[in-house]
This record gives C-alpha cells, sequence and structure tokens, in this order.
C-alpha cells in the first residue's frame, strides 16, 4: 500500500501482460484442483463406500459450496484489509493437502473434508486472483479480463476432469487420477509464494478519478439487497451456481444410468467446462462493446434450455451437443457477472463487493446439490435437471427485468 505510483502500477492489460499472464497460469492450476472431482468422485462414492443415496453422494458438493462461499466473503474483506497476494498463498496451503486426502482417504468423511479444504482454497485462492486481474486490467479490458481468468480456470477443470476419468478407467478410482493435483497444488503455491506481486497500488491509481461514490454503510447488505442491479446479478450468479452443484454431482450418474461407459462420462462431463472455459475469451471481451445485460440475460436462457433438454435425449451425440450448449450458456454469464459487479461499485469498495457476489454464486453449489440430491432420491434425477431448467428461466426472465443501470466501459453508454 505504501509503493510509489509509478507507471509500474497504471492499470492496463498491455503495460502489465507479464504479471497478468502469470495469474491466467495459477487460476488454470486453481481450477484444475475442482477437476480432480468432477468425473469420478460419485463413482468412488457407490464404488468404494458403497454410498446409494443421492443427497450423501452429493454431500461433498454441499460442504465445497457451504465453505467457497463463505471463503469467497473473507478473501474480499482480507484482500482489502491484508493484500490480495496474502489471500493467495494461504488459499494454496489449504488446496495442498487435498489431492492426498482424496487418494488415501479411508471412508467418506475423509472426502467430505477434503472438499472443505478445497472450498477453502478455492474461495481465497481464485477470488484473490479474480481481484488482481481486475486491478491489473483497468476498466477499458475489465470483460477481456475476466474471461481470461474464467477461461484459464475451466477449461483446466475440463481437461483435468477428462484426464482424470481416462486415467481411472485405465488404472483404476485410486491414487493414480489424484498425483495430477499434487503437481497443480505444489507449483501454484510456489508461484503465488515467490513470483506475484501484490496490486493494492492499481486500486490507489483507479480510485483518484473514479466517478461512483464508496457505500458508507453495509457493502454486503448492499451488494445482496438493497441495489436493484446488484441483486439482480447475485441472484443470477447463484443460479448459475445452483446450475453447476447440480450437473457436478447428477449428470455422471444419469449418464451411468443411460449406459454411457466411465470414459464417455469424462467426455460428456469435460466437454461443459471446457466451451465454458474456452468462449469466455470471447464472451468476456464482447460484453464490452454490447454491454453486459444483453449477454447476462441470454446466457441464462440458454443454460435453462439446454438443461430442460438434457433429460430428453440418450445418445452419446446429443448429450456432447447439449453439454456444449450448456457451457456456452454459462460462458456468456460468467465472466460478465464479475465484470458488472466491477462496474457499479467504487475501486475501494471492489474487493469486498466482489467477495459478496461470490458468496451468493457459490451458495448456489449447496443450494443446488442439496435440492437435486433431494428430488434425486424423491424421484429421480431426470426430474431433479428438468426443474433445474425452469429455475434458470426463472433467473433469466428476472435478469432482462431487473436489470437498470449498468455502465459500458467500451461505449460509455447505458443498456
Amino acid at each position: 500500500m505504501t509503493e510509489n505510483l509509478t507507471m509500474q502500477n497504471i492499470p492496463g492489460l498491455k503495460q502489465n501482460w507479464k504479471q497478468f499472464s502469470l495469474l491466467v497460469l495459477i487460476n488454470a492450476f486453481v481450477g484444475g484442483m475442482v477437476g480432480l472431482e468432477r468425473t469420478i468422485l460419485p463413482e468412488i462414492a457407490e464404488t468404494d463406500f458403497g454410498i446409494a443415496a443421492k443427497t450423501a453422494i452429493f454431500s461433498f458438493i454441499i460442504v465445497f459450496g457451504i465453505t467457497k462461499a463463505l471463503a469467497n466473503y473473507f478473501a474480499g474483506r482480507f484482500s482489502q484489509q491484508f493484500g490480495r497476494k496474502k489471500m493467495l498463498v494461504i488459499g494454496w496451503l489449504f488446496g495442498l493437502p487435498v489431492p492426498f486426502i482424496l487418494m488415501l482417504a479411508p471412508d467418506w468423511n475423509w472426502i467430505v473434508f477434503a472438499n472443505i479444504l478445497l472450498g477453502i482454497n478455492q474461495g481465497l485462492s481464485w477470488s484473490a486472483n479474480v481481484i488482481m486481474k481486475i486491478d491489473l486490467a483497468g476498466e477499458k479490458d475489465r470483460g477481456l479480463a475476466m474471461g481470461l481468468n474464467e477461461f484459464a480456470g475451466y477449461l483446466a477443470v475440463a481437461i483435468v476432469a477428462f484426464l482424470t476419468g481416462w486415467i481411472a478407467s485405465e488404472y483404476g478410482l485410486r491414487p493414480y487420477p489424484f498425483y495430477i493435483g499434487i503437481f497443480m497444488a505444489v507449483l501454484g503455491l510456489i508461484m503465488s509464494i515467490f513470483l506475484v506481486r501484490d496490486t493494492a497500488p492499481f486500486v490507489q491509481h483507479e480510485s483518484k478519478n473514479h466517478k461512483t461514490d464508496r457505500v458508507k454503510k453495509n457493502l454486503f447488505w448492499e451488494v445482496s439487497f438493497k441495489d436493484s442491479n446488484l441483486r439482480a446479478i447475485s441472484q443470477g450468479g447463484m443460479i448459475t451456481n445452483f446450475t453447476d452443484g447440480l450437473a457436478w454431482g447428477a449428470f455422471p450418474i444419469f449418464l451411468a444410468s443411460a449406459g454411457l461407459s466411465l470414459t464417455e462420462i469424462g467426455i460428456v462431463v469435460g466437454v461443459y467446462p471446457a466451451f465454458w472455459g474456452m468462449l469466455q475469451i470471447v464472451t468476456g471481451k464482447l460484453s464490452d462493446y454490447t454491454g453486459r445485460k444483453k449477454m447476462l440475460w441470454a446466457g441464462m436462457l440458454v443454460q435453462a434450455l439446454s438443461l430442460i433438454a438434457f433429460p430428453m435425449v440418450d445418445q452419446f451425440v446429443a448429450f456432447i451437443i447439449i453439454s456444449a450448449l450448456l457451457g456456452t450458456g454459462t460462458a456468456m454469464v460468467y465472466p460478465t457477472f464479475l465484470a458488472a459487479v466491477a462496474d457499479l461499485v467504487h475501486p475501494e469498495d471492489r474487493a469486498e463487493s466482489i467477495g459478496v457476489y461470490r458468496l451468493w454464486r457459490d451458495a448456489g453449489y449447496a443450494f443446488g446439490a442439496i435440492f437435486s440430491g433431494i428430488i434425486a432420491d424423491l424421484y429421480n434425477i431426470s426430474m431433479a435437471i428438468t426443474i433445474t431448467g425452469y429455475l434458470t428461466l426463472i433467473s433469466a426472465i428476472w435478469l432482462y427485468v431487473g436489470l437498470k443501470k449498468l455502465n459500458n466501459p467500451v461505449l460509455n453508454n447505458s443498456n
């Protein structure tokens, strides 16, 4: 915070591309830690531990979502108070034991504990990474910056999800798929400690001429309920991860019941975050020009229609197509939500505001897993997926009606 404001502390992707690229790579490792579980953990629950109830299987997603949501909030608050880099490093320290626990766990409770650690890892490391990239990018390229951030993270989710499914089909569910996680955690921690610089001085520079007033009272209340635009964004983010929580737990089980092999399940499950990851470079930058609102409600609509269609098909190729569409819809909204929050708040309120948004967004993991587990046990997996599709449709309508004002950095007008 005491550094002089030199040219090196002026926001902009061009002059800060080295540090920005380093953070993109580190965020790929952060995302890859989640990919460890996407394909094979539900199978481990049934095969290694004999768990049949869907609510019990989804318990690892529930604790992950709750823990990550809370860690997001505190990452935002403490990043402003103690620095972004410290949160990034602490997050990696929590992530380091995760692959070891997953490969050696003697019972399901250890898997659940590993997901508490993983939730803290994701909440602290990913949040700090997001905030630092926004600090570095500046206003003009905010959407692009978030697109690159989420591209790296979720493409890594997809690649690792596919690799773990393939390794598990060739060599068994444990321990070999989790060796990837050890490599990512160790390298991510080392790079964060020795190569990353804190970005707080960039916030000081941007704050000097910023037109938005600071929130004098409760930022949590402002982002969650008081401001109609931020409220709409928070619910949209929550429903997006509600959908992802369902997909994480329900898709592998549904696809197995449809007769797909573990390798085929890994491909379908991996295509969803692959499209989610790859397209965010385009959608994030596009939202800088078209405005945030159009991208947000249209993306939620694509997600909704994909979920409603998913249980209606039974062929491998059809599952891949719908999974790609679901990933496309998610790619449209994910970086845009983050950029929209940054548009609407003062730079010095940014870290905590993003933390509050990410609290609600990642609480959706837990809500989605609880909901889908209960509906699957009462009825079936297909019903859980379909109902979630209609809830996502309602969220799209809310965004269309509820978003009244969103600044567009490039066009400098309103949506």
